[in-house]
């Protein structure tokens, strides 16, 4: 699994935006701003949309903070669509879904489960410059915490030490 220091592998996927049009987005769509890309098992599943639904409520505070958020799975872009349609906690979400149809991000990223074909549940935040800064995976079978990679993103951005348990506001250590 890549992780921290190393670069965001390049990517060229079809997504579904916003306004559920279609376009692609690659590595260097979002070059220069923060990114916060995670990855969901599979569509039409149960713990996924709980994720995703809470990354669609936080948005405004990812936005506050100059980072994009991209959601990714390796259902097609047309999968994507007709879940955003048919669940109401997903149809509003306001970031794109990347379709890595071919998994060919997920496995540059090493993030695709062993036996069962689908990415883990991993979050990565790249900073300005396309290095990853944080890597998360999750099991299959535990939903990830929203509120925690904002924190962590809070973190990076001071470019300073910050102690356990550390949140925005709070006091960074002096060396």
């Amino acid at each position: 699994m890549l992780t921290i220091g190393d670069s965001l592998p390049p990517f060229d996927l079809q997504a579904v935006l916003a306004d559920k049009s279609f376009a692609p987005i690659t590595d260097q769509t979002h070059r220069g701003k923060w990114q916060v890309i995670f990855f969901w098992p599979m569509d039409f599943t149960f713990i996924c949309p709980t994720e995703i639904a809470e990354f669609g409520r936080r948005h405004g505070d990812f936005a506050d903070r100059d980072a994009v958020v991209l959601g990714a799975s390796t259902d097609t872009e047309y999968v994507h669509l007709a879940w955003r349609n048919d669940h109401p906690d997903l149809s509003a979400l306001p970031f794109p879904m990347l379709a890595d149809t071919k998994k060919e991000l997920a496995s540059a990223l090493g993030i695709l489960h062993k036996t069962d074909g689908v990415a883990l549940r991993a979050t990565f935040i790249v900073d300005p410059e396309g290095v990853i800064r944080w890597a998360s995976v999750n099991d299959l079978s535990v939903g990830r915490s929203v509120p925690e990679v904002l924190r962590v993103l809070d973190g990076l951005q001071t470019d300073e030490l910050c102690p356990c348990n550390w949140e925005k506001g709070q006091a960074t250590l002096d060396v």
